[in-house]
């Protein structure tokens, strides 16, 4: 009988106890978030997709409820992983990896930690995964910068209806980049435009790699950071090439027209995500990847009157003027 009751006081206490570490759990929780962001490097089209997920964000929890660590790796993988390493270590309630090898290194550094990824073109490629549905599972999920590739491609034809060559200019370390190059060379090639492959190792050799894809009737970039990384340097040195850029950014360094999503939505869209999961609303692991839902034909004005391209004509066919920075 004594057996009987002590066997029934520990297990109320055990119940007991429960119920105080979960009460102190909700207690804990104030609703108050801590958030790390690890961008890859300094540039429009990532700066406002980081500036959207911070706006949406805080405008969801309020911003006196979450704190941002923002950190950049000066386009230096290796610093993406450091900042990862530490962020993991002041154990942060979500992460999110603004450019593929953020996002790589995120996946490496924690299954635990949420994990949201943008700017990121293919999360198939660039996380090497075989048989991609649409849902990345475990601890990340994000948006994707994927512009409709075959109009980028047709932006080529409608502006040169003579285009008999193309050179794609990337990066050829850049995952992402190899998927929209074969894309859009599929999609030339069978309207029998001669496509040459100019892929360029890094930065340092870049320029080199831009001078040759020039000869080329028209030169394209994909969404590219290390192209993004020197696109007025590209742009000094193809001379009087046209050249189209998948993204905006990109296009207001060295670019004359570009089909470009706005990086800013994709970073508020991502922030969204975001407070849905520190909520408690949403399971990461079953959210799909969301994709840009408007595309928006730009021109860079600077670039077009170098060339003497009728703008006038191109705001006739839809295309809207880029906003080119102030020069100092």
């Amino acid at each position: 009988m004594k057996k009987r009751i002590l066997t029934l006081t520990m297990a109320i206490l055990l119940v007991l106890s429960t119920m105080l570490a979960f009460s102190a759990c909700e207690q804990k929780d104030d609703g108050k978030y801590v958030v790390g962001i690890c961008q890859l490097m300094p540039h429009p089209a990532l700066d406002a997709a980081t500036q959207g997920f911070m706006d949406a964000l805080k405008q969801e929890l309020g911003e006196e409820n979450v704190t941002f660590l923002n950190e950049n790796a000066a386009n230096d993988a290796s610093v993406c992983t450091t900042i990862i390493t530490n962020l993991v270590n002041k154990n942060v309630d979500l992460i999110l990896a603004n450019a593929t090898p953020a996002l790589t290194a995120a996946v490496n550094g924690t299954a635990k930690i949420p994990v949201l990824g943008t700017s990121i073109t293919e999360y198939g490629t660039a996380l090497g995964l075989e048989d991609f549905d649409g849902t990345v599972g475990g601890n990340v999920s994000g948006t994707s910068d994927l512009a409709p590739l075959e109009q980028q491609a047709q932006v080529i034809l409608e502006l040169f209806p003579e285009t008999k060559s193309v050179s794609m200019l990337y990066a050829i370390g850049e995952a992402n980049s190899r998927y929209q190059v074969k894309v859009i060379t599929e999609f030339l090639e069978s309207k029998g435009i001669t496509v040459y492959d100019r892929g360029f190792t890094d930065s340092n050799d870049a320029m080199s790699v831009a001078k040759e894809a020039a000869k080329a009737d028209v030169i394209y970039i994909p969404t590219d950071n290390t192209a993004a990384g020197c696109a007025q340097a590209i742009g000094s040195v193809i001379g009087d090439t046209p050249l189209i850029a998948g993204e905006e950014g990109i296009c207001s360094g060295c670019g004359v027209a570009t089909l470009t999503i706005s990086y800013y939505d994709l970073g508020v869209t991502t922030g969204k995500m975001a407070a849905k999961i520190l909520k408690g609303e949403a399971d990461i692991s079953e959210m799909a990847i969301q994709y840009a839902e408007n595309f928006t034909k730009k021109y860079n004005p600077v670039r077009c009157a170098e060339l003497g391209i009728d703008t006038a004509a191109l705001e006739a066919a839809g295309y809207v003027a880029i906003e080119m920075p102030e020069e100092n």
